[in-house]
């Protein structure tokens, strides 16, 4: 009877044990952000304020795992379209720490400020952030978008 004690003391203790060392790795792992508070508009001015850019898919859906186009247009502050502007496009999930699986570009402008990005895949569901780079005759700039999906 005795050594039956033994072993349910012993049972009793390693789970302790095992739930003490789950408290100390819940409570001590990094925190990822809030998706939720993440700043998913679609149109916002760009850091330096010489733009008011605009971002969406252009078939008006985000697909996931397929090539596909996105709309990045451009205006001035006072809104006139920003036409003949150098757009460098880098991104990726910062949650993950990766950056995006394909290397998008700006191919065509279709006038009236808007240039389309060709190449964009978006691999996994999580936030996605877009930066582009743009430089154009008022100065060069840049903007972060958030696409959440």
């Amino acid at each position: 009877m005795a050594s039956l004690w033994r072993y349910v003391l012993a049972g009793l203790g390693l789970a302790a044990l095992l739930a003490g060392i789950l408290c100390v790795v819940y409570l001590t792992a990094p925190q990822a952000p809030q998706l939720a508070a993440a700043d998913i508009s679609r149109s916002k001015t760009t850091a330096h304020g010489l733009f008011v850019a605009s971002f969406e898919p252009e078939k008006g859906v985000i697909r996931q795992g397929e090539l596909q186009s996105w709309l990045l247009t451009l205006k001035t502050v006072a809104g006139a379209p920003v036409q003949g502007a150098a757009i460098a496009v880098s991104g990726g999930m910062p949650q993950h720490n990766h950056g995006l699986p394909t290397s998008p570009q700006a191919t065509d402008y279709l006038g009236d400020g808007r240039y389309r990005i060709d190449g964009l895949k978006f691999t996994m569901s999580g936030l996605w952030q877009l930066h582009f780079a743009i430089s154009a005759a008022a100065g060069s700039d840049t903007v972060v978008f958030n696409v959440l999906l």
